[in-house]
C-alpha cells in the first residue's frame, strides 16, 4: 500500500482498539460463532502485525475486512475439508480408524494439499490431479478433458510449478 501526502499512519494499538470490535461482530455475523470470530479476529490482527507494512487512515476497514474476509474462507475450506475426511472415516470399520494424532495430522496434510492447488485454474487443476492421484498418462487424461496431449502436458507442469512456488513462499 502506497501512502498519499494527505493519508496519515495509523498506530496498530490505535487501529486495534478502533476497530476490533467492528471486526469481531462483523465475523460473529460471517461465521455463525462467538469464539470462531474472536479467534478469526485475533488472526485478522496479527496478520496485519507480521506484514510490517503501515496503515493508513484511508480505508483500515475495508483492509481488515479483505484479510479477515481470506481467513474466513480458508476457516470455511478447513471444515468442509475435515467433514469430508470424516465422513470417508465414518465409511470404514471403526478398527480401522486411525488414532487422533494420526488423523490431525492427516488434517494438516489435506490442508496443505488445498493450499498447494488453491489458485490453480479448474482445468489446470483436474489434468494435475488425474496424473499424480489416478495415474493416467497425458495421452489418457487429453481424452477424458477433452483436449489435446501438448495442453496435458503443460496444465501438469503450470500445476507443479504453482506447488513449487507455493512450498517455496511458505519456507521463507
Amino acid at each position: 500500500m502506497s501512502l498519499h501526502e494527505a493519508d496519515s499512519i495509523v498506530p496498530f494499538e490505535v487501529l486495534y482498539g478502533t476497530h476490533h470490535g467492528w471486526l469481531n461482530g462483523w465475523l460473529r455475523r460471517s461465521v455463525g460463532c462467538s469464539q470462531q470470530a474472536a479467534d478469526l479476529a485475533q488472526d485478522t490482527f496479527v496478520r496485519l502485525l507480521v506484514r510490517g507494512q503501515p496503515v493508513s487512515d484511508r480505508a483500515p476497514r475495508a483492509l481488515l475486512a479483505r484479510i479477515a474476509r481470506g481467513l474466513v474462507i480458508d476457516h470455511w475450506r478447513r471444515d468442509a475439508l475435515e467433514r469430508a475426511y470424516l465422513e470417508a472415516l465414518a465409511q470404514l470399520p471403526e478398527a480401522s480408524h486411525p488414532a487422533p494424532d494420526v488423523r490431525h495430522e492427516a488434517l494438516q496434510c489435506l490442508e496443505r494439499i488445498a493450499r498447494l492447488l488453491d489458485g490453480l485454474k479448474p482445468a489446470v487443476r483436474e489434468a494435475f490431479l488425474l496424473y499424480q492421484l489416478g495415474g493416467l498418462t497425458h495421452d489418457q487424461i487429453a481424452r477424458q478433458l477433452g483436449v489435446s496431449s501438448r495442453t496435458v502436458e503443460r496444465h501438469v507442469a503450470s500445476a507443479l510449478w504453482h506447488c513449487y512456488q507455493v512450498c517455496f513462499e511458505d519456507a521463507s
